[in-house]
């Protein structure tokens, strides 16, 4: 068992970030559509597309950040992402005053580049997610900057954790949280928080088929790899599940469970339809979860399901909802 943010740590963390991050909004969401694909699930969105950098992403880069030296602050930061990650480290580099350089796959969304440019951050781009960690690696050494990770670490998972207060405080009493997994930072912050908070409260991480990597290692036991991300949702295509927050997923997830690609295309669908919000294929993963595999587990249940993120582009948005009908 490793150390986990406790409830007093994680309202410290929350605390410090202040302004710096959003008390994103939390809705319940009704239509009939929605009580029919969810066999009448009382469902509570919260809504971390409307942070800053349109992700949860500057909870966790902000939490390692501030936790810096000012002489490490001003040699600035580094970062590998897909692009959410990035773009909350361009967020977070300009809000604290330093600067970013970010590397990203060539793949990664053209609007999640052009977001991280727009927040002032260099950006290098490499052929795939595995170059990433290795040019991000000569970076940190080259220049001096201190890499800021996208999922792993106690400074992560007590940034993500904040999610899981929040949710916890505005929509108390939920039977179940369902929370997308890339690299498991997200889950693991979120779990440990609502563990704490509400235990009585199952705590699911759903993965995309094409990325499960968590999968593979709860089933091992150890942090697995994978070859390659063959999924839509990229933003939670992590090429492997690291030590600390596989632990702490362990730790506090009661069960993880998989989507494949249409049902996330049929999610993102319905979110728009039901709700207005253009999201994201991950940002649809736990919609996807509860309509999918929880759905007879988790009917007529109170559930959060926290959308994530939101870093699409309109053309990619409408191809993805095409596919879908």
């Amino acid at each position: 068992m490793v150390d986990y943010p406790t409830v007093e740590q994680i309202r410290a963390a929350r605390a410090r970030l202040g302004d710096l991050v959003v008390e994103t909004p939390v809705w319940h969401l009704r239509s009939d559509e929605v009580a029919q694909a969810t066999s009448g699930a009382q469902v509570f969105l919260k809504l971390e597309l409307f942070q800053h950098a349109g992700s949860f992403k500057p909870r966790g880069a902000l939490c390692a950040m501030l936790a810096l030296t000012p002489e490490a602050l001003a040699r600035g930061v580094t970062a590998v992402s897909a692009g959410n990650h990035a773009m909350a480290v361009g967020y977070a580099a300009r809000a604290l005053g330093t600067t970013a350089k970010v590397v990203m796959p060539r793949s990664a969304n053209p609007a999640r580049v052009a977001g991280c440019r727009a927040y002032g951050a260099e950006v290098v781009l490499v052929d795939d997610v595995h170059q990433a960690f290795t040019r991000v690696k000569e970076i940190e050494a080259e220049e001096g900057r201190s890499f800021i990770h996208p999922f792993e670490g106690p400074l992560t998972a007590l940034g993500t954790a904040t999610v899981g207060l929040e949710l916890c405080e505005q929509a108390p009493g939920l039977d179940a949280v369902i929370v997308p997994v890339g690299g498991g930072g997200l889950c693991a912050g979120i779990a440990a928080a609502v563990k704490q908070l509400s235990p009585r409260t199952l705590v699911f991480g759903v993965e995309p088929e094409g990325a499960d990597s968590m999968h593979r290692s709860f089933k091992s036991g150890k942090p697995e790899s994978i070859d390659k991300v063959r999924t839509i949702a990229d933003s939670l295509g992590a090429p492997h599940a690291a030590p600390y927050s596989f632990s702490l997923c362990k730790q506090f997830v009661d069960e993880l469970v998989l989507v494949n690609d249409d049902q996330l295309r049929a999610a993102m669908g319905l979110l728009f339809r039901s709700a207005k919000l253009a999201v994201e294929p991950a940002g649809a993963a736990a919609t996807a979860a509860l309509c999918g595999p929880l759905r007879d587990r988790l009917a007529g249940k109170k559930v959060g399901l926290i959308i994530c993120g939101a870093n699409i582009d309109a053309e990619t948005f409408c191809r993805h909802l095409a596919a879908a009908s």
